[in-house]
């Protein structure tokens, strides 16, 4: 069962500081150039905390870990930071623009969810799901920061099946006629809404229709997953040196949910850019192909918006991918069988995948990209724009780009709950979570 609770959250005060000044996109979307103006736009942005500048002179008593443990420990003692109160969740809403590529015309829409503390469990509970791989080197990071600030800054994005009654519930608890208790339009035009609810029987009403739910990682597995090893670590040590129990504050995380059966939940493709391969050939390429696919050549001038139509239109009927080069376009689409070796142990539900037969039949069995060098992307870079990806491949700083559709959300939630994953950035959830709209300390 997903058990919920409320909590009194750590927010910026107005009075000191404009939250639009200081509020941010999820650590891992933060290039460096937006480090930058977070930087300057003010200093008591969150990325000091989340995303701090490396010094070459960091060492053991100074480094990035132990400055951001320092700045969060300094704004809650001068007020930068105050608590809420008393224990609360917190109704959040994100209206935005359909990006226009992917929408079939322009349309603003809303994604509706609540904020709270969410109890972590262990994969094999059958109450957390995850659909993606994760990597050591980011967890590795994420963990650094937790045990040196004991804080949470942005929320893992959990979706659940509810049919809509906790978001009616929380509509008339929250009165989303008055005005927010945060209000904030980011660097995506997105407008975030936050509301505090603190009616002790609402809450409590939301806590008992949660506790049958369960929950998919939508976005943060990474982050998930670090807050599960702190929790264990955390366990281990009051075992050892006190035998305490019970529930702890480490024993929960940030959590917004979002119903996936409810309007507004809008997934973007991730399309995969190839560099560095010592031989590429894109005629070797387009024959070597057609082992796994029908290829049918496109224009080779192709846009964004046309690659974007072909995509969805070919797509209705199965898999469709776009391979585009400096000089040549090829629709790929009508997978062909390929024995059981090209997917190995992978079942039958993740095999009609598009991720999956990009990266099994074309990076791995054409292009001969190790499973291993995906990973760590030793030849594979990602983008969100498929205007993007074509300048890139048209320029020379790709040597081929793959176009596909977004998964779709009954996809998402068939592998999570089988206990399968994906491929990294198999989806991308549009828009993001803000961080800094609500912190949980633990201490």
């Amino acid at each position: 069962m997903a058990i919920i609770y409320p909590f009194q959250a750590w927010r910026y005060d107005p009075e000191r500081v404009p939250v639009q000044q200081v509020v941010t996109q999820p650590y891992d979307k933060i290039t460096p150039a937006r480090q930058e103006s977070y930087y300057q736009s003010s200093p008591y942005n969150l990325v000091r905390i989340i995303l701090g500048k490396r010094l070459p002179e960091d060492g053991d008593a100074d480094n990035v870990y132990t400055r951001a443990a320092a700045c969060f420990q300094n704004w809650r003692q001068t007020g930068v930071l105050r608590q809420d109160p008393e224990p609360s969740i917190y109704r959040y809403s994100q209206t935005f623009d359909v990006p226009g590529e992917i929408a079939v015309k322009a349309a603003r829409a809303e994604r509706r969810g609540f904020i709270a503390l969410g109890r972590i469990e262990n994969y094999f509970a059958g109450i957390v799901f995850r659909h993606e791989q994760t990597l050591a080197k980011p967890k590795a990071d994420r963990l650094d920061l937790l045990r040196a600030t004991q804080g949470h800054f942005g929320q893992i994005f959990m979706l659940y099946s509810g049919a809509g009654k906790i978001e009616t519930l929380l509509d008339s608890a929250a009165d989303l006629n008055h005005a927010p208790d945060i209000e904030v339009t980011d660097e995506y035009d997105v407008v975030h809404r936050v509301w505090k609810v603190s009616d002790p029987t609402v809450i409590a009403s939301v806590h008992t229709h949660m506790r049958d739910k369960k929950l998919i990682i939508a976005d943060g597995h990474h982050r998930y997953e670090t807050a599960l090893t702190y929790r264990n670590e955390r366990r281990a040590a009051a075992i050892t040196s006190t035998g305490s129990g019970g529930l702890a504050p480490y024993d929960a995380v940030m959590m917004t949910f979002v119903d996936m059966d409810r309007p507004g939940l809008v997934i973007l493709p991730t399309h995969r850019l190839v560099f560095g391969l010592p031989s590429f050939s894109p005629t070797q390429f387009r024959a070597v192909a057609r082992r796994f696919f029908n290829v049918e050549d496109v224009d080779a001038g192709i846009d964004a918006a046309r690659s974007t139509a072909i995509l969805r239109q070919a797509g209705i009927t199965g898999t469709a991918l776009l391979a585009v080069t400096a000089r040549q376009a090829f629709l790929l689409h009508s997978p062909k069988a390929t024995g059981s070796e090209t997917f190995k142990k992978l079942s039958l539900r993740q095999q009609g995948l598009d991720v999956v037969q990009l990266h099994k039949c074309l990076l791995e069995g054409v292009l001969n990209i190790s499973e291993e060098a995906i990973r760590n992307q030793q030849n594979v870079s990602y983008c969100r724009e498929a205007s993007e990806a074509l300048t890139q491949v048209r320029s020379g700083k790709a040597q081929i780009a793959f176009l596909m559709n977004p998964a779709r959300i009954d996809q998402v939630r068939e592998i999570a709950f089988a206990g399968e994953v994906l491929p990294q950035k198999s989806t991308d959830f549009y828009p993001k979570l803000l961080s800094g709209l609500t912190i949980y300390a633990l201490e």
